[in-house]
């Protein structure tokens, strides 16, 4: 499908912009944060034409909003090479395909500071004043307060057009590298976007989504590397929260290593991000099982380890996927339907999906962690009051009560207050 007049000629502004500046540092937090990129800096000049190229290839899958495309692009070495390049293409991939989408194109009307105040906006502010610790670098005092009040603004800014999310800590890491590679009529949008379509399990009023995210990786482990699930078998899963819930902006604390990782994070699936961990959890094999004291092992095994080659940790968790890809995993079924990790499996399809959508499958979890949580109350309340001789009755009025109380949902408060007393 060839691109609209309006789109074409939004990216060929994009291609004078990336051919006369590289790196194209918008304003001075980015241009603190372009001492990140060391992309193009003493390339030969075989090192430079194949960059060219590849900067080509990148523009011209944004004109033609080539999903797949960029997601070979992505995937391949260097991603998608600087920040002016990433502001052409993650908008794309997360819906966005012209820059005229950003300016005109919000659903919400009317300036976001009139709204009501969000629930969580004080946390909010406890966690963007503990931001910018390790990028942008070369900033002054006033320059990084700056910093934090954009950031500030982008995120109260989604909360109150999208009063549903709950913030998650961890989530203005996240926000924070989108605000330097963005140009502010973008932010908002895009962060909308992947808050909404495809970290959504993150921002329900529950964790019960979250660790059902997790537990996909011992799973993925087992099949990949038994030896290895077995000396960690006794380690929850949860030491690899911190790096899947905030897309490792948490843990990565070079800006180019990050923004690299949001490339492929943005142009593949959701349920990637656990590929990655298993990957990193896999190149320290050795490591790992000369340790055989749980404490130590939980430190071990949460920590992200520096200067780790992306390119390569890239590229075998992509052949780990296609090793074992999700639909293989036990946990796997126990994902609710409606979860980002199904709804966004193909992210050409996810592109299309609308804001609506997504809370449509935001309120289908709310009722689905519900409904599980009202099941695991009844289970403890007959437990309680259990009789050896009636063990069997038991398990057939339990399935009887969760056949009848699925078809009448008027009952699921009444019952949960029940057993809660």
């Amino acid at each position: 499908m060839a691109p609209d007049s309006e789109a074409g000629e939004a990216i060929e502004a994009l291609v004078r912009q990336h051919r006369g500046s590289p790196d194209s540092p918008h304003i001075s937090r980015s241009s603190a944060a372009a001492g990140h990129d060391g992309e193009g800096e003493g390339e030969g000049d075989g090192d430079a034409r194949k960059s060219g190229e590849k900067e080509s290839k990148i523009l011209d899958a944004c004109k033609w909003t080539d999903v797949p495309g960029l997601r070979a692009l992505a995937e391949s070495e260097g991603g998608f090479l600087n920040d002016g390049l990433r502001r052409a293409a993650w908008p794309i991939l997360l819906g966005l395909p012209t820059p005229e989408a950003a300016a005109n194109g919000h659903a919400d009307t009317g300036d976001w500071k009139d709204l009501p105040r969000h629930r969580d906006e004080e946390q909010v502010e406890l966690d963007v004043n503990r931001s910018f610790v390790y990028y942008p670098n070369g900033q002054s005092e006033a320059q990084l307060e700056q910093c934090k009040s954009e950031l500030s603004s982008l995120i109260v800014e989604v909360l109150r057009r999208y009063p549903y999310l709950c913030y998650f800590q961890g989530y203005h890491d996240i926000c924070q590298v989108f605000m330097l590679v963005l140009e502010p009529p973008w932010r908002a949008k895009v962060v909308a976007r992947l808050s909404i379509l495809r970290i959504r399990d993150f921002m329900l009023p529950s964790l019960g989504p979250t660790t059902s995210q997790l537990r996909l990786l011992p799973d993925l482990l087992g099949k990949a590397d038994p030896k290895l699930r077995r000396h960690i078998a006794t380690i929850e899963p949860f030491y690899a929260l911190a790096g899947t819930l905030t897309m490792y902006a948490h843990n990565i604390e070079a800006y180019h290593d990050i923004a690299r990782l949001f490339d492929v994070f943005l142009a593949r699936e959701p349920v990637f991000t656990i590929y990655v961990f298993a990957q990193i959890v896999m190149d320290r094999r050795d490591e790992i099982l000369d340790i055989d004291e749980p404490d130590m092992l939980q430190v071990v095994l949460a920590k992200v380890p520096r200067n780790m080659d992306l390119d390569v940790l890239i590229a075998n968790s992509v052949s780990l996927f296609d090793r074992y890809p999700p639909e293989s995993l036990r946990s796997w079924r126990c994902i609710s339907s409606a979860s980002v990790l199904k709804t966004a499996r193909d992210v050409s399809v996810c592109t299309k999906q609308t804001l609506e959508e997504g809370h449509a499958y935001f309120q289908q979890q709310v009722k689905d962690i519900r409904w599980a949580d009202m099941q695991d109350r009844v289970k403890m309340a007959l437990w309680r009051y259990r009789r050896p001789a009636r063990a069997f009755g038991i398990a057939i009025a339990v399935a009887a009560l969760a056949f009848y109380l699925r078809r009448s949902p008027t009952l699921v408060h009444y019952m949960m207050s029940f057993f809660s007393k």
